[in-house]
């Protein structure tokens, strides 16, 4: 019987497998979630590097935030990976949610990097 670790890893894989077939050369924004932070990167899978990232651990955001593990967090963090992606030249991206559900915090990240600018 597979555990919940198990489960999980094949969801994520699932996941990550359907959105390289539709990334068209589009790089991916890959979403972590542990239970006290947040963290973001946008990734070139085709180079195998990190274009952009940002988390609640950055120093420019701990100093705002009250909490790493809320949707404000989160949103934060949306933002601030999205004004990074632009610097670095990148619009569009393919969104990796993982193995996590598309509600809370990684809905609020989403959310903030759009606004922040990020198509996908």
């Amino acid at each position: 019987m597979a555990s919940k670790r198990d489960n999980a890893v094949r969801r994520a894989l699932r996941v990550r497998r359907s959105v390289k077939a539709v990334a068209n050369g589009r790089p991916r924004l890959s979403v972590y979630r542990s239970a006290k932070n947040i963290y973001a990167q946008v990734i070139d899978d085709g180079r195998g590097h990190t274009l952009a990232a940002a988390s609640t651990v950055d120093k420019d955001l701990r100093a705002q935030l009250k909490a790493g593990s809320d949707a404000a967090a989160a949103a934060a963090v949306g933002k601030l990976v999205a004004e990074r992606a632009l610097k670095a030249g990148v619009k569009e991206v393919v969104f990796d949610r993982g193995a996590y559900l598309f509600h809370g915090r990684v809905k609020a990240l989403a959310d903030a990097a759009r606004e922040g600018g990020l198509e996908f």
